[in-house]
């Protein structure tokens, strides 16, 4: 087993309006001595924006801002943007949320210079109805019964007025191109999906999803395996490049008599072609126990989206029950040597 230290919340919400419910799920990237923060702030009417914070060690905040730095701007978001992750290639910063209109969820993209300055993208992924992924998927009907029973119902196609997409959330970016590649995970329920070789964000076209969807198979990353993330699993955190390969904290959902119970989990991914599976531990990481991730907006939540590595020690920011912003630590090399106990068939 893994030692694992929780270091308590981190940030809490505040009486702003726009974090006054929650703040929870953050992106995280160290440059020089301090760590910047974005993350998702819950206010008043349940609207999400992203807001800023600056840590001076990872456990303590010495910056932040009294309103969002990112918030709503087309009616595709007109529920908020939400759970940031950051990378940085070549000389530009990426930060990937979801938006969210209260009928669909899609992963977007903003892009930035200086970490402070925004350019939204807006969303990357396919906005195609179940019908259309099902068309897309073609003969493979064990595919289409699995993403069937974890999506939309296929009888959906409007409410309120409003097209119903399918739903592929937790974009991340791998933070390097591998053989000048982009790479980049997402999540239609119940796997992570990765987009590989892929040489710009212009390429994703409709034709490019078609081609993706007719090759599906190849492109499922993870699915769920262990009875801890049995009912569907999530990117995380973005990776992790060591000398064992690419580290992987997820999350993994399984259902309860309780309800849900969301967990961090790990896998290590072959460093060249990350769709290689070398390891997965057969055990949550860290799950829900404290009374700040057991009890909050959403129980039994421990949901890890950003991270960082500082001598030898992995921190992993996550959000606690939906309403807090926690930390714990990990010493690294124990972390891939525990992995690498149970390396995959």
């Amino acid at each position: 087993m893994v030692t694992v230290n929780k270091l308590g919340i981190v940030l809490s919400k505040t009486q702003l309006n726009f974090e006054c419910i929650g703040v929870l799920n953050p992106a995280v990237y160290k440059e020089g001595n301090i760590i910047f923060m974005y993350y998702r702030a819950i206010g008043r009417n349940n609207i999400s924006t992203i807001g800023y914070c600056e840590l001076s060690s990872p456990v303590n905040v010495r910056v932040r801002y009294s309103e969002p730095l990112l918030y709503i701007q087309a009616n595709v978001e007109n529920q908020g943007l939400e759970d940031p992750r950051i990378v940085k290639i070549d000389d530009c910063y990426y930060l990937t949320f979801t938006n969210f209109n209260g009928i669909n969820a899609l992963g977007s993209v903003a892009v930035s210079k200086d970490l402070l300055h925004w350019e939204i993208k807006g969303s990357v992924v396919p906005r195609i109805s179940l019908a259309t992924f099902k068309q897309f998927l073609g003969s493979k009907l064990h595919l289409i019964e699995t993403y069937l029973k974890h999506n939309v119902s296929s009888g959906v196609f409007e409410l309120e007025n409003k097209r119903v997409l399918l739903w592929d959330k937790n974009l991340i970016f791998f933070p390097r191109r591998i053989d000048g590649k982009f790479w980049i995970l997402h999540r239609i329920k119940p796997d992570i999906q990765v987009i590989p070789f892929l040489n710009s964000l212009e390429d994703l076209t409709i034709d490019y999803w078609k081609y993706y969807f007719s090759h599906f198979e190849d492109h499922i990353l993870l699915s769920p395996t262990y009875r801890h993330e049995s009912s569907y699993i999530g990117g995380g955190c973005p990776p992790i490049e060591t000398d064992k390969g690419w580290l992987l904290i997820y999350h993994g959902v399984q259902d309860t008599k309780e309800g849900f119970v969301y967990s961090a989990c790990a896998a290590l991914l072959d460093i060249d072609d990350p769709r290689i599976e070398i390891a997965r531990l057969p055990y949550p990481l860290f799950l829900p126990e404290k009374e700040w991730e057991c009890s909050g907006n959403v129980r039994n939540v421990c949901f890890p989206t950003g991270c960082i590595i500082d001598e030898k020690v992995l921190y992993i920011y996550y959000g606690a029950a939906d309403e807090h912003i926690a930390v714990a630590s990990i010493l690294i090399e124990e972390l891939l040597n525990e992995l690498l106990n149970y390396k995959s068939q």
